[in-house]
């Protein structure tokens, strides 16, 4: 017992980090809105923290595997913290840098958010002790992450007030929020002593394996999968706030939008995550009972019914979501249409995807399973790939709407996959 008891000092920064792991991703989303406007910049380049975010995954996905090979959990996250110490900083410093500052800030930041996603789920599964312990911790960190995301959007709908004014420098609160528990978390997982697993010698013999997990069609299909469905996760809370907020009459070669308030359309983006949260909570509570292909199926389809509804249905008819006054620090009431709120219900479905399509991916790779877990995520780096076609849809039709055809077609892929995909034709292949 004691020996659990001085590890829940780790275990709550690596909650703590978890949660963070979410502020500093969904982050970008938001700060699209203050890159379009501080930059001038289209629909395309407005989304380029997520670019960077994201794309720094391809970059650190395997690497971040061979570090904690060579380190261990506890050096590759101090590591980790401090690449992202320094992706913060310079996120900030570019509202005086410009342009290519913020793009590399975002690149930075996003090897962070790859090493630190390499080390904390599996460090929660060992620090309670694998089996039900372990997934309990790693389902407790979830709800964090989704809480963190939801908070994010709020604070930032918040800082921007004005999207049309909005600057780098409003977003300073929300940047050393992040860098302030970064530097947190550093000092405690210095000073905390984390028991680790032992690595795997490396093999001494030069055989050379016949097979991978790449030998595997499912999971090729399902590794697409995991990068397409990045789309219908971050580009509905991405570019729902960039439709709300954009003006209705732009200049000339903008996007026009509803021009809403920052304040209250970031609020709608955090109800996004909220219904993420609710599907985390709905998804643990029945997966034992509801096998992963059902589930797959059911969320996929219900996608697809809610993002076409939200692309057809016409803006003028509207529905009422409460927001928040932050002035007066009071729940108000705001008119949407009601497309955009099928645009949030998304959000529940987004909520399971990640583990259904690894789970499907990974069904019979035995011990390919470990190389399919770092392949899964470098991946990662779809999502920057699907939210730059969202944009650039955005652009050349002058419409934020049929932009959502991107997620929709995403949705229709991965319910294909779901039910057709997934099955595992090679069986023939040894994987003991």
């Amino acid at each position: 017992m004691s020996a659990k008891q001085k590890q829940w000092g780790a275990i709550i920064v690596m909650i703590a980090l978890f949660a963070m792991i979410a502020f500093v991703t969904n982050l970008c989303s938001p700060m699209g809105v203050i890159v379009k406007n501080q930059f001038g910049c289209s629909n395309f380049l407005a989304m380029v923290g997520n670019y960077g975010n994201f794309g720094a995954y391809l970059l650190m996905g395997i690497p971040s595997g061979m570090m904690i090979t060579k380190f261990g959990y506890k050096k590759t996250a101090l590591i980790g913290l401090v690449v992202g110490i320094v992706g913060i900083l310079i996120q900030w410093l570019s509202g005086w840098g410009g342009f290519l500052v913020y793009l590399i800030g975002a690149l930075i930041s996003g090897c962070c958010m790859c090493i630190l996603n390499t080390v904390v789920n599996p460090m929660l599964n060992i620090l309670g002790g694998g089996g039900n312990t372990g997934n309990q911790l790693i389902q407790t960190g979830g709800v964090f992450n989704s809480s963190a995301a939801v908070a994010v959007y709020i604070i930032m709908g918040a800082l921007i007030g004005d999207a049309a004014k909005a600057k780098i420098a409003d977003a300073t609160p929300a940047l050393f929020i992040a860098l302030a528990i970064f530097v947190i978390a550093f000092v405690v997982i210095f000073f905390t002593k984390i028991e680790e697993p032992q690595q795997p010698a490396e093999k001494s013999d030069n055989k050379k394996d016949s097979h991978s997990a790449w030998s595997f069609r499912h999971f090729v299909l399902g590794a697409l999968a995991i990068g397409i469905y990045g789309s219908i996760e971050m580009g509905p809370p991405g570019f729902i706030l960039q439709y709300l907020t954009a003006p209705v009459n732009p200049a000339e070669g903008m996007t026009p939008g509803l021009g809403l308030d920052a304040g209250y359309a970031g609020t709608l983006g955090a109800v996004y995550f909220i219904f993420m949260l609710i599907g985390r909570f709905v998804g643990a509570s029945i997966g034992a009972k509801v096998s992963t292909k059902a589930m797959m199926t059911f969320v996929s389809a219900t996608s697809i019914i809610l993002i076409a509804a939200g692309i057809f249905l016409p803006s003028d008819v509207t529905v009422t979501v409460p927001g928040i006054d932050y002035v007066n620090m009071a729940l108000i009431d705001g008119q949407v249409p009601v497309g955009v709120f099928c645009f949030l219900l998304v959000g529940l479905c987004a909520s399971v995807m990640w583990g259904g399509i690894f789970n499907l991916a990974t069904e019979g790779l035995g011990k390919y399973t470990a190389m399919a877990s770092g392949i899964f995520m470098t991946m990662v780096v779809g999502f920057a790939i699907m939210m730059a076609i969202q944009g650039w849809v955005a652009d050349v039709t002058g419409s934020y709407l049929t932009s959502f055809f991107v997620p929709l077609a995403a949705g229709v892929y991965i319910l294909w996959y779901s039910l057709i995909g997934s099955k595992n034709v090679n069986t023939d292949i040894p994987v003991e």
